[in-house]
């Protein structure tokens, strides 16, 4: 494969430009959540264990940034911010859900005990 430059940096592989997107400990779940309905910043923080607010907020500014998701102010005291998927975040939930589905196997094959099962959502 041929490496490329993207916004000052050199990318390898396809493979390798996707997880920039998509890529890391908290961007999947924030994206998974995300599927079912837009939410508030204080519903994905309840929802996603061990995560902090600076955290969040980072995260979810990158998938802005990426025009994973769409950020959305409502004029109300106090503000009303709401997160909601767009149609390219929409487009990586089939890979999200693969790659759950693979961890899943990876940590029976382990023999892990782990307590939720393959139809619950991802952390």
């Amino acid at each position: 494969m041929s490496e490329f430059f993207y916004d000052n940096r050199l990318y390898y592989t396809p493979i390798e430009f996707a997880l920039r997107h998509i890529g890391g400990t908290w961007k999947m779940p924030i994206l998974w959540r995300l599927q079912q309905k837009p939410l508030r910043f204080s519903e994905l923080k309840r929802d996603i264990p061990h995560i902090s607010d600076k955290m969040l907020t980072s995260q979810l500014r990158e998938l802005e940034q990426k025009g994973l998701i769409d950020r959305r102010i409502y004029a109300e005291v106090p503000a009303k911010v709401i997160y909601s998927l767009t149609e390219k975040g929409s487009k990586t939930l089939p890979v999200i859900e693969i790659i759950m589905k693979y961890g899943y196997e990876l940590i029976k094959e382990e023999g892990i005990e782990y307590p939720p099962n393959e139809t619950d959502t991802i952390t």
